[in-house]
């Protein structure tokens, strides 16, 4: 899991010793902490991430771009955007923004998977960076915690059976990266991997393109 305020509410979860109020409380001081601090994952530089979005073995995970709130409304459905927390209007232009910096890179005409959740193929569509494909293992389990190492296993199955020869892109949510890469993430933000064998993922650094023009 992620650092600081994060690993508490995952603690808490699976162990089911935790209440709505202290959840919702514990959960705005972290979102707080990630918004508006550094990732764990170090800063890449522009021509660092060109070098890598262009060199095989790679893969991108971004968080979905920025959807205020927490979870999800109690009557979600996954085939109903209705139903969920979606992007906002500073969010779909954070996704378009990203999709413009990953292009001027370079990185063009690739596989592009996403979380089933609309925010997230919401993303993945803006970037305008190749056709999505949903992908169950990039599903979130922020409300069945249980599910995590059997999918985070699977997620890493996929990867392992992935053509790696160009960068592939996958849009998920901040549980999912932190399961995978053991590093916290901002709205938007991107986690660059080096694939180094089918079991071995590692963490190269971040990106970012904010959801608002400064």
């Amino acid at each position: 899991m992620g650092i600081g305020a994060l690993a508490v509410v995952h603690a808490l979860l699976r162990s089911r010793a935790i209440t709505i109020a202290t959840l919702t409380a514990v959960l705005f001081c972290s979102l707080g902490s990630l918004e508006t601090g550094l990732s764990a994952a170090e800063r890449l530089g522009e021509n660092a991430l060109r070098k890598l979005v262009n060199t095989p073995g790679h893969f991108l995970i971004m968080r979905h771009a920025t959807a205020p709130g927490i979870g999800d409304p109690g009557n979600f459905q996954i085939d109903d955007c209705s139903t969920q927390r979606n992007l906002s209007e500073a969010g779909r232009r954070q996704a378009q923004r990203t999709g413009e910096m990953l292009r001027s890179l370079g990185l063009k005409d690739v596989k592009v998977f996403s979380s089933r959740w609309c925010r997230c193929l919401e993303t993945a569509r803006l970037l305008e960076l190749g056709r999505v494909v949903p992908m169950e293992s990039l599903n979130s389990f922020f409300r069945e915690w249980d599910r995590e190492k059997e999918q985070i296993a699977q997620l890493r199955a996929d990867i392992a059976a992935m053509d790696l020869s160009r960068p592939a892109v996958l849009v998920t949510h901040q549980v999912v990266i932190s399961g995978l890469a053991d590093t916290s993430t901002r709205s938007g933000e991107i986690i660059v991997m080096h694939r180094e064998a089918p079991d071995q993922l590692r963490v190269v650094g971040s990106a970012i393109a904010r959801a608002i023009d400064e």
